[in-house]
């Protein structure tokens, strides 16, 4: 016998067999144990750790992984070590991750037309004002953000942005001799700030601590929660109480991703994302009220403001207006935000 050949018929029907097996085995069903594999969802914040807003994502977490049809496993990158919002969204694009919370800033990488959530000082008379709005212009955000390939899973706010300074402030022109934080990224508003006067400092969130520490930022437009959490109240020991602007936040998530979960799946993700946002909402602003009694037991000193100088503010605000609106907000979409105020008010809206 040909031992050679032999062998070698014997690897060729081994070979056949193999690819028999193959094929039998890509035309059966999946087993209940391989189709039961979670998918796998990274989100990004820059929510520190601990923090109400973390937690409440951790919360959201556990209920898409005992979400049907296998859930979902969404791990939860905190701390901003993913980089700033704008590397974030870079990520997101590329698939590096596939979610992320992220504020008006971040956002607005995505479309601008969510800084009408934020992006006017002293627009809104209250918080009942800035939830009434936000509740009116959802669709119109979320559909556009969908567009753009991304789905808004929620939204949220943290109440009022107040300033924390190293030199105490209480005017305007306190605040002029001061430099100013802003968002790194921003080039529109550097040059608004820059014609009113201010001294902006554009910088990533991660950089806002050292900045302080080191003398490159003298003031830090925040909510109170953030600078409890960020510690920026040590070097910045000085709280104008004022209700510049609230500071909105949303999460979003790859469409993509979302659209390769199964529906029924899709239902109770978007169910918790939905418990998650009220939570954040209501959490976060009680939690920024605790923040400033917390800080000023550390050393921290709140300057109330009186009507004569919240008249100098609310008059700067109103006077760039016309400058915010097609620069910093869509001219649509300021346009709305003003008309919708208009009814509220008129229909008795009342300041909280």
């Amino acid at each position: 016998m040909d031992t050679r050949f032999s062998t070698s018929r014997r690897g060729v029907i081994w070979a056949q067999a193999w690819f028999l097996t193959l094929l039998i085995a890509a035309s059966l069903p999946a087993s209940p144990a391989a189709a039961a594999g979670p998918a796998r969802v990274k989100l990004a914040t820059a929510a520190p750790r601990g923090t109400s807003l973390h937690r409440v994502l951790q919360e959201m977490a556990e209920k898409w992984r005992r979400a049907p049809g296998g859930g979902v496993d969404l791990v939860i990158y905190p701390d901003g070590v993913m980089g700033g919002e704008a590397e974030v969204v870079r990520r997101m694009r590329v698939g590096q991750i596939q979610a992320a919370m992220l504020s008006v800033q971040g956002l607005s990488e995505i479309d601008d037309s969510v800084t009408s959530l934020q992006n006017m000082p002293f627009m809104f008379r209250s918080l009942d004002e800035v939830e009434f709005i936000r509740e009116k212009l959802h669709p119109t955000l979320e559909k556009r953000f969908a567009g753009k390939g991304f789905v808004v899973l929620f939204w949220g706010d943290v109440g009022w942005v107040r300033f924390f300074s190293k030199e105490p402030g209480v005017r305007p022109a306190d605040f002029k001799k001061m430099k100013l934080f802003t968002w790194a990224g921003n080039n529109e508003q550097v040059e608004l700030m820059k014609a009113l006067g201010f001294q902006p400092v554009p910088l990533e969130t991660n950089d806002i601590l050292p900045g302080l520490q080191t003398g490159l930022i003298d003031v830090i437009p925040t909510a109170p929660l953030i600078a409890l959490a960020g510690q920026f109240y040590g070097p910045a020991p000085h709280m104008l109480e004022v209700d510049y602007a609230p500071l909105v936040g949303g999460t979003v998530i790859l469409k993509k991703t979302w659209d390769a979960i199964p529906p029924e799946t899709r239902e109770a993700l978007m169910k918790a994302a939905a418990e998650a946002g009220e939570e954040v909402t209501i959490r976060n602003r009680t939690e920024s009220d605790q923040a400033v009694e917390a800080m000023k037991k550390r050393g921290l000193k709140v300057h109330a403001l009186s009507p004569e100088f919240e008249a100098e503010w609310r008059a700067l605000g109103e006077s760039v207006y016309p400058r915010i609106r097609g620069l910093l907000v869509p001219a649509d979409m300021f346009d709305e935000v003003e008309r919708l105020l208009r009814d509220y008010r008129a229909r008795g809206g009342k300041a909280r």
